[in-house]
């Protein structure tokens, strides 16, 4: 199928949607959202599952892991099996891996059925998130409607993570853990039987052999980078296995890189990581992402372990957390229309970072109103920072690898949930006091950000011109 690679003007593109275009959107946005609440819906409903399927504190942390393992592993490699065999085609069959498996692990009779379901949904997901993302960037032109479509997938991937909390809690207490399991099924099952009839296959023009090297080495550095990233936040760096695969994750990823520049045909163009927009802007993404994991992470330990709030009362100080992202969401395009997604994602990692220094002021006996406000200004400009480095990544790419830019776009946020809590969440817990190890790593996550606003501006903003936007 012929892609027209064109990109319309920003000034002649309206950003008004017909009513078939905003019920593609809804479809998209709804497979978004469903693999979203999948990363924190079972987060609550752990104990109540190790009880029931007879699973060790140490055996589920698989639970999660099992899931982050090939959600994020197989993210680049399905992204450009999509571009050259058809992305419509991958995100059906995404989807349908996704339902069944929801349905092994709703009905799982033994720790090994459920760790199942939750790698083939993790599996799943690595063929929906990216094949997901590039059909919206194909669909919706370069310019006010992509960014409209991305400011609405954004703020549904966010709400979708908060949400999750606190639905989880709710559920697991009314309906019991496998509940939580049996809803992402019903979504699954909506958006497969909405999306044939809505999406139109797009794939690219040529078709190239699949750079097997490469797929290889991409998706075995991710795992055992991700693998030993998410061991180490249960137990800490200091293990053999850890190390070990951490060392291997490394050494793939640089053979990877020597393997790509040799290629014929490779899975990464090189060229594109040397754009300034992708180089850049995954580097934003990957900062907002693992910042704002961590800051949920300390702020539930000190909420529940510090001030003694029960898990509901918990979840309520996120849910307003979450209404602010929905805000957010509704007003981040502008923003970029004015200012431009660089200028945008630089400022919102400023904002991030400013307003997450404010929690430092929190005490050992009072904060609940702070660490409401202070996380929901944060995760305000939080969500500006995903949709900006969204925009910013996609922005100039021709249809033909939106695929791989997409892949990189949602693996830079899949790494970023899953470094972010073992780098810097382990020294709220090594620092003798929680309360202090908390205040320790509200501090450095505010100065990486901040860091981190200053070097995206430096790299993304013409400085000579005024003028933001993409140097290559």
């Amino acid at each position: 199928m012929a892609i027209d690679t064109s990109v319309p003007s920003l000034d002649t593109t309206p950003a008004r949607l017909t009513g078939r275009a905003r019920l593609v959107l809804f479809v998209l946005c709804a497979a978004q959202f469903m693999v979203a609440l999948d990363f924190s819906v079972l987060n609550v409903a752990l104990p109540a599952l190790g009880k029931d399927l007879g699973m060790s504190r140490t055996d589920l942390q698989w639970a999660v892991t099992a899931f982050a393992l090939p959600s994020g592993g197989f993210l680049l490699l399905f992204g450009r099996i999509a571009d050259l065999y058809g992305r419509r085609r991958l995100f059906l069959t995404g989807l349908a891996v996704f339902g069944a498996a929801s349905v092994l692990a709703t009905f799982a009779w033994s720790p090994a059925s459920f760790l199942a379901g939750r790698a083939l949904q993790g599996l799943g997901a690595a063929a929906v998130v990216p094949t997901g993302m590039s059909l919206l960037t194909t669909t919706f032109p370069e310019g006010p409607q992509r960014d409209r479509a991305l400011g609405i997938s954004g703020t549904l991937i966010s709400l979708g993570f908060t949400i999750g909390m606190v639905l989880g809690g709710v559920m697991t207490d009314t309906l019991g853990w496998r509940s939580t399991m049996g809803l992402l099924t019903v979504f699954a099952l909506i958006v497969l039987v909405l999306a044939p009839g809505l999406i139109a296959e797009s794939r690219t023009t040529d078709r190239p052999r699949l750079d097997i090297p490469g797929a290889a080495t991409v998706t075995g550095g991710l795992l055992a980078l991700i693998y030993a990233l998410s061991t180490a936040a249960e137990r800490g760096f200091g293990g053999a296995d850890v190390l070990v695969t951490l060392a291997a994750g490394v050494v793939l990823l640089v053979v990877f890189v020597i393997v790509e520049s040799r290629a014929g045909a490779p899975l990464v163009s090189l060229p594109m990581l040397r754009r300034r927009t992708v180089a850049w802007g995954n580097l934003g993404g990957l900062v907002t992402f693992s910042m704002m994991s961590t800051v949920v992470f300390v702020l539930t330990l000190y909420l529940q372990e510090v001030l003694g709030l029960t898990a509901f009362e918990t979840g309520l100080v996120f849910g307003v957390q979450g209404v602010m992202s929905v805000i957010a969401g509704m007003y981040a395009p502008k923003v970029i229309g004015r200012l431009g997604a660089p200028r945008t994602l630089a400022a919102s990692l400023l904002g991030q970072g400013l307003f997450i220094a404010t929690l430092l002021a929190l005490g050992e006996t009072s904060g609940v109103l702070l660490a409401t406000v202070g996380v929901s200004l944060a995760s305000m400009c939080h969500l500006g920072a995903i949709i900006s480095y969204g925009v910013t990544v996609t922005s100039g790419v021709p249809n033909e690898e939106q695929g791989l830019a997409t892949g990189l776009v949602t693996t830079t946020q899949q790494v970023g949930l899953t470094i972010g809590i073992p780098l810097l969440g382990v020294l709220a817990t090594t620092q003798g006091e929680l309360f202090d190890g908390v205040r320790t790593v509200l501090a450095v996550d505010a100065a990486i950000l901040l860091a981190a606003a200053a070097l995206v501006a430096a790299g993304l903003i013409t400085r000579r011109t005024g003028k933001s936007g993409p140097r290559r």
